[in-house]
């Protein structure tokens, strides 16, 4: 278990902190994190949630300082309060919450992300917003009868349709100016189903492939099974949590792979003709695409 451990919730224009070790809290404004990483003690270990890009300016501080930390789901922080009794929610409180969590819990310390990776997720996410506004734009123009209506919606398509291609485009030759990851795009696009676009989300959302064991990768991409049984009775086994973006750029890439490539086919082929749904054969597929991703990048060889 850690010791030294410090909770951190983070908001936008400050952070409140509880030392478990003081059984102390402080507020300390976005301006003063950086004095405060630096007033660390070197053994200093600190838990604090993903708040959607807020928690960014803290991990920069505490990767550069050396500093181990741990950015949890924030549904886990809350499904451990409440399994302790803290029905309360406030930032001090979430900041004890994830402190006790820190102290009760072998939480994995994150990895550090260099620069070139972060800004490729960045990108990535920016494109997936790009592609959001396209569906919904499209779906907008299905409903829509008015022909001014119909043509400011077409207009608007055209747009971001525009700047999803040149996303692409600067995503592309992001990934090809920096080595380490024109090689590893270049590994993965070797395997069926992973394409330009998909290889680019498995590189900024999944920095672990190739650093844990099958189930642990698994876990992470949101592909593995868990149990639903009590007593005598044997529920299904459902895909929940993990990484959704990863999930499903993985169904994908299973879903074409397993009807172009033999191996990957026969296993679909297996599960469907024991009964299984088809949407649960191709979850099955991409978990089994995935392991063969991971031990790709373990080993540094391509799909055989």
């Amino acid at each position: 278990m850690h010791r030294n451990v410090l909770g951190v919730d983070v908001a936008g224009d400050w952070i409140d902190v509880f030392d478990a070790a003081n059984d102390s809290s402080v507020r300390i404004f976005n301006d003063g994190i950086g004095s405060f990483v630096r007033g660390l003690p070197a053994g200093a270990f600190v838990v604090f949630e993903a708040t959607g890009g807020c928690e960014r300016l803290l991990m920069d501080r505490l990767a550069a300082a050396g500093i181990r930390h741990a950015r949890v789901n924030p549904r886990q922080a809350r499904e451990f309060a409440r399994a302790t009794g803290k029905l309360a929610k406030t930032d001090r409180v979430d900041a004890r919450v994830l402190a006790e969590m820190g102290c009760a819990l072998d939480l994995r310390p994150c990895q550090p992300v260099d620069a070139a990776r972060r800004r490729l997720g960045e990108l990535v996410a920016r494109r997936d917003d790009i592609v959001a506004a396209i569906t919904a734009e499209t779906h907008r123009l299905r409903q829509a009868h008015d022909p001014f209506v119909r043509c400011d919606i077409g207009r608007m398509l055209a747009v971001l349709r525009g700047r999803r291609a040149s996303l692409e485009k600067e995503i592309a030759g992001h990934i090809n100016s920096q080595q380490a990851l024109a090689d590893e795009a270049a590994r993965l696009r070797t395997a069926p189903g992973i394409g330009p676009a998909i290889s680019a989300i498995i590189l900024a959302r999944l920095p672990e492939l190739g650093q844990l064991d099958r189930r642990g990768i698994a876990s992470l991409a949101g592909l593995a099974p868990h149990a639903c049984d009590s007593g005598h009775r044997r529920g299904r086994r459902h895909v929940w949590g993990g990484r959704a973006d990863v999930r499903r750029a993985l169904y994908l890439a299973a879903f074409i792979a397993s009807r172009r490539d033999p191996a990957l086919k026969a296993a679909r082929d297996r599960l469907e003709a024991a009964g299984k749904p088809a949407k649960v054969a191709i979850l099955a597929t991409a978990r089994k695409l995935l392991t063969i991703l991971n031990a790709m990048s373990r080993d540094q060889r391509n799909y055989a």
